[in-house]
């Protein structure tokens, strides 16, 4: 078995338009893992990345990245090897860029390759989902590219039983103990897949353009906006343009008012978007050349414009709208779509 692995995962956008849940894809900035196995050594955790090193937690029980490792290797009856880890992780936190569903891919695959596992990804998958509850973050960054996702089966019960162990686990590292900790819930992967997948044809010619406001936004808080139901219109309105978008994205020459018209929502952008001052006037933005559509990524604050042209001015443009609004600035990149595999 190899003594050193290097692991790259990719951030991802997610819950793109109307594709709520569904919709995910992968960015030009990655998480990247480098592991050396020390069978002699207590494991170590080191970090880079523009989160300050305070605010890191580097105790394998603590950190998210080798506590998924640990979950996986103890659900497979065996211990994540010691090992020395060095995390080089470029993607913020807390901002709809999918930092929580890269750290639990990188977390998996790391035990998947330390502990000698053979799982394929389609398997990965499953354990993604019942940390994350949604296929769209973690699909994109574990098969990189575009893709739509399902739920096959309901895990919300193992999602929870999964924070439970989380809690339990923290409890540990007060100890400084060391080991595999309590056993975790696993799902019954035998009943068959927890979610499936499909990549998502994107044309060559769109881009992505990334503008982060300077302030984290939680999921938990952004869910908690959202309604327990939804009229019909509603759902027929994102149904409709879902399967439209789709469509559109794949075409060799992107049309900018099907794609601008498929990008619209009502089910989370819509009640999502007074969390985000200036994150109205950045959706309705259509008159720069070159721009498709613009949606909130993830469960924001981060807002990602789809364009074939002028990605200076359509980040600046963004900016300037951010910039304007009370309590909110952005500061903005450009970020091609990327297909590379962790």
């Amino acid at each position: 078995m190899p003594k050193k692995f290097l692991i790259r995962v990719p951030a991802s956008t997610a819950n793109l338009g109307p594709g709520f849940d569904a919709l995910g894809a992968a960015l030009s900035l990655h998480l990247v893992l480098t592991a050396t196995l020390t069978p002699k050594v207590a494991t170590t955790i080191t970090y880079t990345g523009p989160t300050p090193c305070s605010t890191v937690p580097l105790h394998p029980f603590l950190n998210m990245i080798t506590r998924t490792a640990i979950y996986l290797a103890t659900a497979h009856n065996t211990t994540l090897p010691r090992m020395a880890l060095h995390i080089a992780n470029p993607i913020p936190l807390g901002r709809g860029l999918g930092s929580s569903g890269a750290a639990v891919v990188g977390g998996l695959v790391l035990a998947n390759l330390a502990c000698g596992l053979g799982l394929d990804k389609a398997r990965l998958l499953d354990h993604c989902i019942a940390f994350e509850g949604h296929p769209d973050n973690v699909a994109a960054s574990l098969f990189g590219g575009a893709v739509a996702g399902l739920m096959v089966r309901d895990v919300r019960q193992v999602h929870v039983d999964l924070c439970k162990w989380e809690s339990d686990v923290e409890e540990l590292a007060a100890a400084d103990a060391e080991g595999a900790g309590p056993v975790p819930p696993v799902p019954a992967l035998e009943a068959g897949p927890i979610g499936l997948h499909v990549r998502v044809p994107v044309s060559e010619a769109i881009r992505c353009v990334v503008v982060v406001p300077r302030f984290e936004l939680s999921t938990k808080l952004a869910r908690s906006v959202l309604p327990e139901t939804y009229s019909r219109p509603d759902v027929v309105f994102n149904l409709s343009r879902t399967a439209v978008l789709v469509a559109a994205l794949g075409a060799a020459t992107p049309n900018p008012v099907i794609i601008r018209e498929a990008m619209r929502d009502r089910v989370h952008q819509y009640y999502r978007r007074s969390l985000v001052p200036g994150m109205s006037d950045v959706l309705e933005m259509a008159d720069v050349e070159g721009l498709l559509g613009v949606c909130v990524s993830g469960s924001g604050p981060t807002a990602i414009a789809f364009a074939t042209a002028g990605f200076e001015e359509i980040g600046a443009k963004m900016r300037t709208i951010f910039g304007k609004a009370v309590g909110a600035d952005g500061e903005g990149s450009t970020a091609g779509g990327s297909r590379q595999d962790p």
